[in-house]
């Protein structure tokens, strides 16, 4: 059996799985499974009464690897991506999930197999749902100013910190609604497996696919072309942009548009 390369454990795990193999406890763990493909598995359970999230990574083909790599895609061996962009935006102060235990272990690709273990997240309603009905029910400009900053501001802060998401869209960006019956918008980014960590360095094409993930899903939401500067500025406030990124930004959102809905989005530009 492989070496442990790398583990990270915290309570209540450190605790309860004490003496034990790590991936034995982790495998054992029972609950309401959530997504299980292939050699992936994303897990509810509950431990004293508190809910938990386990993705555990088994190793994977060679002929998988292949396929990847044929169809122009970073295949992902493993939770590592996740949990180095998890604690590389909490250094940034990004709020994000909250890593209770993290294993992984095997050296060759093919043959690695790890897990994460993160705390539920409840109370919260991703910006997807909770835009939906902007269309029909415009909020306050209060609201959508605040919520456009708050966007900009983590977006521009995770690629400052030279990672990039890679599947940026309103989905993955839960605002908390306790603090928001509070009066105060605080965004988390989660569903960080394909993140990249370029280490302080994220190269152009990956701010503009990510960026341009965030323009894309917002274009139905009625918003206009203010909107879109109000981002613009807050983002480029907290990172660094190259000549034409924003044209870079708008055509890739306009294609990515045109594939989903076989339409052209809605005319504001940038």
């Amino acid at each position: 059996m492989a070496k442990i390369r790398e583990s990270d454990i915290q309570e209540p795990f450190a605790t309860l799985w004490r003496g034990q193999d790590v991936f034995a406890c982790a495998k054992a763990l029972s609950g309401k499974v959530y997504r299980e493909v292939k050699n992936r598995r994303t897990l509810r359970f509950e431990v004293g009464g508190k809910g938990y999230f386990i993705k555990y990574h088994g190793p994977t083909s060679f002929r998988e690897l292949l396929k990847n790599l044929f169809q122009l895609k970073l295949p992902v061996f493993g939770a590592e991506n996740e949990y180095r962009a998890i604690r590389r935006l909490e250094f940034m102060g990004v709020p994000t999930m909250t890593v209770r235990a993290y294993a992984s272990r095997g050296s060759k690709p093919c043959g690695m197999e790890s897990f994460l273990v993160t705390d539920e997240i409840t109370g919260h309603i991703s910006l997807e749902d909770f835009c939906r009905s902007w269309p029909q029910k415009p909020p306050s400009s209060e609201l959508k100013h605040c919520l456009i900053e708050c966007l900009a501001e983590i977006c521009g802060r995770m690629h400052y910190a030279g990672i990039n998401h890679r599947d940026c869209y309103l989905c993955h960006f839960l605002l908390d609604e306790e603090e928001f019956r509070r009066g105060r918008v605080l965004l988390r980014v989660l569903d960080l497996h394909r993140a990249q960590d370029h280490g302080w360095f994220i190269p152009t094409q990956m701010q503009v696919k990510d960026v341009a993930g965030i323009f894309f899903s917002a274009m139905d939401l009625g918003l206009g072309k203010r909107s879109a500067l109000r981002f613009m500025a807050v983002y480029q406030g907290r990172t660094l942009i190259h000549d034409g990124f924003w044209k870079k930004v708008w055509n890739a959102a306009v294609r990515l548009y045109r594939k989903e809905y076989g339409k052209e989005p809605p005319e504001f530009g940038i």
